[in-house]
């Protein structure tokens, strides 16, 4: 029987995460927190160049710090594999290694510096004296078409990708108008709190253990596999508490080189990073430059678009070309295209590699779109909302790209509902102070993302088994990554409520290979309706069992109710039942059930901004800022709300400041937060939530995801509302004040 809303106990409620307490208090346990003894502190050592070869590395001084042993790429195997793959056969091309003596970027890792504690291994790092042969850096993307292939021996020039449906150039032929523009989205670092870190240990019996705060175990295990001489069943990965990630820590970056040294040393290593490490080694949103052609009826009506897309992976592949292709995917999943080209590439530069990045190619397609979709408005003088209304898709609109139906949608709500709340009508039109100095426009723009994998070349699946305990308490063990995000309360949640025990009663475990069964990790947004889905599906067999043992032994029919059962006219306390049940049936009750959903459909979003420019200095300030969502049903309120403003937050900073830049040479010209910009308290506009709450079959009690979509919309809204205020045509991100003020001044 579908729950209505307001029978409610604890979906869509704000309950409060049990580790809440203990984070603010400085109580809570990250991985550097708890270390074995007999650790050492692993440092890597990365090259100062961008491209070039190394001809020596001078270890001596550094070697004369006790109990110091360098490692670099002369003891390293030179076995190649893809950080960015998760699954043993996707065979993504493979160009990396744990060690290299060719480094491509400044921060490649030529070795590994360990010690007994973090400040004498930082020393020895500094005694170290590294001999390059520089080699020519390649940093634009006009230079990567034509030079890439120096970069690495295999001579890749790019990995090419392709989508295509409908009759595209009937469709180009027959439109009244045909528009495009050329946008770029740059390259951007994660900014999680916690830097990378990964321990891993050497145990008997020829097994490995990993503790990593990571977002697919089962991808570390795969990764390390290509590294050492073991099965997958000798690799445990455990996932640890974790500082934040936002996709930075989806790829396996120095979980296989820790794996490799611990093993070769027979001791336990704990590799760690410092800001500057992570900006340079790590992973970053992707660049991307792509041209955008729409193809329009008379009326205004899409017709056909044609996308031109080139991704820059930076020195290795990694999953950007996964990226490249997820953006192609996207494209057609907003408004109704009936034709559709999408012809992309991925090229390899000298800078930090890319990755994963939360909306993976999301933010990238839909601020390109949507940029476009506002300067094509208003050269052909079409209202910018109606268009939209006119384009959006419609509930249950099939994906003529071969991807799944987008289920509910409610777009088109977003839009309509959100316009009036944020009085769109009235603040639609640009204003000037009287001095003629200040600017103030308002934009929005819409935006979708996925559920899941279902229907794509991946695999979904999880399972979880559910206890109920002796005392009425129950465990969820699941193979899930909690991110910091609330995951495990929000399942916590989903739990209590189909079973109606206290949701403060319920433990849910995160992924542990010795005792977690398969789960596709934290990615797709697939945690809430995947995993919770399985979540609420396992407490349901859990109850049916609990029912069926207690009928039995009760000699009656017996039914849970707000976490009581009911035997004729008697109440039982679920403890009381289960230990009756463990005496005389001599069984436990735990129920196991795997889930692979049979839909992948859509979350959405629309986003509105004002902003006031100063026309002389070119500075932003976002005004006001209204996020509507279409998210099927909250499972935690304070939760959706907390992603959404983290979302906003990350997407101004898209727009107007946040940009990993690099000199001719390939030099980081950023390598800590005094010199990378981003959006403080202080910047913040007060963000205005509002959400649409229509249950998506499929999901648990209706939900469907919020985490990744709700940064999607908000680059391209920003920036449509500094071009309004403006009249320009802006579309290099980020804004800085240069671009604005010269913009401005024409």
């Amino acid at each position: 029987m579908q729950m209505k809303k307001d029978d409610f106990k604890y979906i869509g409620k704000r309950v409060i995460r049990e580790d809440s307490a203990d984070k603010v208090r400085g109580r809570y346990d990250y991985l550097a927190d708890s270390l074995p003894q007999d650790t050492l502190v692993g440092i890597p050592l990365l090259s100062a160049r961008a491209n070039a070869l190394i001809k020596e590395i001078d270890t001596a001084e550094a070697e004369k710090i006790e109990g110091v042993t360098i490692l670099t790429f002369k003891d390293a195997p030179d076995n190649k594999y893809n950080s960015g793959e998760w699954f043993p056969g996707q065979n993504d091309f493979r160009d990396e290694t744990v060690l290299t003596g060719h480094a491509r970027h400044v921060g490649d890792r030529i070795g590994l510096v360990l010690a007994e504690d973090e400040k004498s291994a930082r020393a020895a790092l500094q005694k170290i004296r590294v001999e390059y042969e520089p080699l020519p850096a390649v940093v634009s993307l006009s230079e990567a078409q034509e030079m890439a292939h120096m970069l690495h021996e295999d001579g890749q020039r790019s990995f090419p990708g392709s989508l295509e449906y409908g009759d595209v150039e009937g469709a180009f032929a027959a439109a009244s108008h045909i528009e495009s523009d050329v946008i770029y989205t740059p390259k951007i670092h994660h900014a999680a709190m916690e830097t990378h870190c990964v321990l891993a240990i050497p145990r008997p019996e020829r097994v490995i253990k990993i503790h990593t705060p990571c977002q697919i175990i089962f991808g570390v295990q795969h990764a390390v596999a290509q590294v050492l001489p073991l099965p997958l069943s000798k690799i445990r990965v455990i996932k640890a508490n974790m500082g934040g990630t936002f996709g930075g820590k989806q790829e396996s970056v120095f979980e296989p080189l820790c794996a490799w040294a611990a093993w070769k040393l027979r001791r336990p290593v704990f590799i760690n990073t410092n800001r500057g490490e992570t900006m340079a080694a790590t992973r970053t949103r992707a660049a991307a430059l792509g041209r955008v052609t729409t193809a329009l009826d008379g009326e205004g009506h899409i017709l056909a678009r044609k996308f031109d897309i080139t991704a820059d992976a930076g020195a290795y592949l990694t999953g950007t070309k996964k990226v490249m292709m997820a953006m192609g995917k996207k494209a057609s999943r907003l408004y109704r295209i009936p034709a559709l080209r999408y012809e992309g590439r991925t090229v390899r530069t000298s800078t930090t590699p890319a990755g994963a990045c939360r909306g993976y190619g999301s933010p990238q397609i839909h601020t390109i779109t949507e940029i476009h979709t506002d300067l094509m408005c208003r050269r052909l003088g079409l209202d910018p909302l109606r268009f939209r209304l006119e384009n959006l898709v419609h509930d249950g609109d099939a994906d003529p790209s071969g991807a799944s139906n987008i289920g509910r949608a409610r777009v088109i709500e977003c839009l309509e509902e959100g316009a009036r709340r944020f009085g769109w009508d009235e603040c639609r039109e640009p204003r000037l102070s009287a001095d003629g100095r200040y600017a103030t426009g308002a934009g929005f723009a819409c935006c979708t993302h996925g559920n899941g994998y279902y229907k794509t070349v991946y695999h979904d699946m999880t399972q979880m088994s559910l206890r109920i305990l002796e005392d009425g308490s129950a465990i969820l063990r699941t193979a899930i990554h909690e991110l910091g995000n609330g995951t495990t309360t929000a399942l916590a949640q989903i739990v209590a409520e189909t079973t109606g025990i206290d949701v403060s009663r319920i433990t849910v475990t995160e992924g542990d290979m010795n005792f977690s069964s398969y789960d596709a990790g934290c990615q797709a947004s697939r945690v809430i309706y995947v995993c919770g889905e399985c979540a609420r599906l396992v407490s349901e067999e859990a109850v049916k069992l609990l029912c069926a043992k207690a009928s039995e032994m009760y000699d009656a029919s017996v039914e849970l109710h707000d976490g009581v059962l009911a035997a004729g006219g008697d109440k039982i306390e679920i403890g009381e039942a289960v230990r009756r049940i463990m005496r005389e049936k001599r069984c436990s009750i735990e129920a196991h059930y795997e889930h692979a959903p049979e839909n992948n459909p859509a979350s959405f979003g629309v986003h509105f901004a004002q902003v006031t420019v100063d026309r002389l200095s070119g500075l932003v300030k976002v005004d006001r800022y209204l996020a509507v969502h279409d998210i099927g049903q909250s499972i935690n309120r304070s939760f959706v709300e907390g992603q959404i403003y983290g979302g906003v937050q990350m997407g101004i900073g898209m727009a107007l400041c946040e940009e990993l830049d690099y000199s001719a040479e390939g030099i980081p010209k950023a390598d800590n937060f005094d010199k990378y910009h981003m959006v403080n308290a202080p910047d913040m506009p007060e963000v205005e939530v509002m959400l649409i709450e229509d249950g998506e079959p499929g999901g648990p009690f209706g939900a469907k995801s919020i985490g990744e979509v709700c940064t999607v919309p908000v680059s391209a809204a920003v920036v449509n509302a500094v071009n309004r205020a403006l009249g320009s045509s802006l579309a290099e991100l980020p804004l800085t004040p240069a671009k604005i003020a010269a913009a401005a001044a024409k």
